[in-house]
C-alpha cells in the first residue's frame, strides 16, 4: 500500500519521487515542447529537471527541520503529483526556479521561531523573495509572510521591520547594476514585468486544466478544516509556524487568482504549502482505504488528462 510506504520518512522515497519527477518532467518536453535536440537546449532542460527535483529535497529539508509535519514523506509525495497533474509547472522556467527562492525564503522566515540570528534570516528571507519576483512578480505577495512572521513570533525590536527593505534594497541595487552593465533599459525591464492584476481564466479553459486543479482546490477544501482545527491542539511553540504555512497556502492560490499571464504554472506557488497541510491530514486520518484513495487519485490524474 502506498500510504503505507511513505508513512515513515526513508531516503528512498526521495529517490521514488525524484524518478517519478524525471520521468513526468522529460515525457512533459517531449509532448508539449517542439525545440530542437541541441547539446545547449539539452543541458538547459537537465538543470531545470534539477530545479524540480532539488526543490523537492529543499522542501523536505525545511518541513522536516521545522515540525511541521510528522516523521513521514507524504508532504513530498504530494508535492511531487500535484506537479505532474498540472505538468505546466515543467514549462515555465522563469517560475520553477522563482519557487525554489520562495522555499528558500520560507525556510528562513519559518526558522525564526528559534529566536536566533533573526536580523540574517529577515534578510535572506526578503533577499530570496526579491530574487523571485525579479522572475515572477507577484511572488512579492510573500513579503507578506516576513512581516506577519514577525508579529507572530513576537519580535519586538524595531530595527527588525527595517532589515526586510534592505534585503530588498540589495536586490535592486544589483539588478539595476547588472542591468546597467549588459546595457539594459532600465524602464522598460521594470515595465515588462507584467505588474498588473487579471482575473481572466480564458487560458486556462482546458480540459486537463480545468480537471486538475478542480481536483487540487478540491484536496484543499476538504483537508484545511481538519489543519485548521489541528493547530489548535499544537503548543505554543509551533503554533505561528503553521499559522503561516496556511497564510502562504492562501498566498498562492491568490497569485493563481491574480496572475496576468495564466498557463497553469503559476500554480506551483501554492503546492508546498498545500503538500504540508495535506501531509498533516494523512497524519490524522485513520481510515487507510481513504488514504490510499487521495493518493490514488492524484496518481491516476495525469492518466485521465492523456485520454481526454
Amino acid at each position: 500500500m502506498i500510504s503505507s510506504f511513505f508513512s515513515k520518512a526513508k531516503p528512498i522515497h526521495l529517490i521514488v519521487v525524484s524518478a517519478l519527477l524525471t520521468i513526468a518532467f522529460t515525457l512533459t518536453k517531449v509532448i508539449k515542447t517542439t525545440q530542437d535536440f541541441e547539446v545547449g537546449n539539452v543541458i538547459k532542460q537537465v538543470l531545470l529537471l534539477g530545479v524540480c527535483i532539488f526543490s523537492v529535497f529543499t522542501f523536505d529539508f525545511l518541513s522536516g527541520k521545522n515540525d511541521l509535519t510528522k516523521n513521514n514523506s507524504y508532504k513530498i509525495l504530494f508535492f511531487s503529483l500535484f506537479m505532474i497533474i498540472m505538468p505546466q509547472t515543467f514549462l515555465n522556467s522563469k517560475i520553477l526556479v522563482a519557487n525554489l527562492f520562495i522555499l528558500f525564503a520560507l525556510r528562513r522566515i519559518i526558522s525564526i521561531r528559534t529566536k536566533k540570528q533573526i536580523n540574517k534570516k529577515l534578510f535572506d528571507a526578503a533577499f530570496w523573495i526579491s530574487l523571485a519576483t525579479l522572475l515572477s512578480f507577484w511572488a512579492s505577495l510573500f513579503y507578506i509572510l516576513i512581516f506577519i512572521a514577525i508579529i507572530l513570533y513576537t519580535i519586538t525590536d524595531v530595527k527588525n521591520w527595517i532589515i526586510p527593505f534592505v534585503g530588498v534594497l540589495t536586490v535592486a541595487v544589483i539588478c539595476i547594476s547588472v542591468l546597467i552593465v549588459t546595457n539594459t533599459d532600465i524602464l522598460e525591464y521594470f515595465l515588462n514585468m507584467n505588474t498588473y492584476i487579471s482575473f481572466d481564466f480564458s487560458p486556462l479553459n482546458s480540459r486537463q486544466i480545468i480537471v486538475s486543479s478542480t481536483i487540487i482546490f478540491s484536496y484543499f477544501i476538504w483537508a484545511v478544516f481538519f489543519y485548521i482545527n489541528n493547530i489548535k491542539t499544537k503548543s505554543k511553540n509551533v503554533k505561528p509556524s503553521y499559522f503561516l504555512i496556511l497564510i502562504a497556502t492562501l498566498i498562492g492560490f491568490t497569485i493563481v487568482l491574480i496572475s496576468p499571464n495564466k498557463t497553469g504554472a503559476e500554480f506551483l506557488f501554492l503546492f508546498a504549502p498545500l503538500s504540508i497541510i495535506l501531509a498533516t491530514y494523512m497524519e490524522i486520518l485513520k481510515e487507510k482505504w481513504f488514504k490510499e484513495v487521495l493518493i490514488w487519485l492524484l496518481i491516476l490524474i495525469p492518466v485521465v488528462n492523456l485520454v481526454l
